[in-house]
């Protein structure tokens, strides 16, 4: 397992940001073998495998967005939209800005789940958004940072990322990928996380599209 300070710090944002982006491009080469279906819907597919940076799992979350890259993903990055749709999502702060173009730090909290089985949950992330073939990459990680909101557990997402790029035969379609390993933290049955984090998933494209058609 790995320790939470192989990302590099926000003390060397370039260097942290070097080793997110490709952290997240060998998950997308990853061989499809290695990956268990989770969960399957008309709009994505989820699939999971134990993750090489905690105890938990790796998802993988792939389906087809109707619309650019450029705008998919200004809906999904931390800014203005993302509060509005994401039904998980309670609150977002952006608590600074980098001189690295497309970085930033910010404070989220989610929605309890599964009947408040998982409380709500408090995540201190650093962003990192860049070109990526024809498209972007839009990439985290947890970071420790300031206090405890109360009614709140302090929660972990080792590196995540949204790959999307147009599809070559029909580039008003872009296909979305995304790369998720959230460590909850507290007292959870591991039957309880594997399934919110499969639902959540699945919920993230539907809220998408809704959205999107706006």
């Amino acid at each position: 397992m790995k320790s939470r300070d192989t990302m590099g710090s926000l003390s060397d944002v370039s260097l942290l940001t070097t080793k997110l982006q490709n952290t997240l491009i060998s998950y997308n080469s990853i061989e499809e073998n290695e990956w268990r279906v989770a969960k399957k819907t008309k709009d994505v597919t989820v699939w999971r495998k134990p993750s090489e940076e905690f105890t938990g799992f790796l998802y993988k979350a792939q389906g087809i967005v109707r619309d650019s890259p450029n705008r998919i993903v200004d809906y999904i990055r931390p800014g203005p939209y993302r509060l509005d749709w994401d039904s998980l999502m309670t609150s977002m702060d952006i608590v600074e800005t980098f001189d690295e173009q497309g970085c930033c730090m910010m404070r989220y909290t989610t929605a309890g789940q599964l009947w408040n089985i998982i409380a709500p949950r408090e995540f201190i992330d650093f962003s990192y958004t860049a070109e990526y073939k024809d498209g972007l990459l839009s990439c985290g990680v947890s970071i420790e940072y300031g206090e405890l909101r109360q009614n709140y557990v302090r929660g972990f997402n080792h590196p995540c990322g949204w790959f999307c790029v147009p599809l070559e035969d029909s580039p008003d379609h872009s296909l979305l990928t995304g790369f998720i390993q959230t460590d909850l933290k507290g007292m959870l049955p591991q039957s309880a996380v594997d399934s919110a984090m499969a639902s959540t998933l699945a919920n993230f494209y539907t809220d998408l599209h809704k959205a999107l058609k706006v």
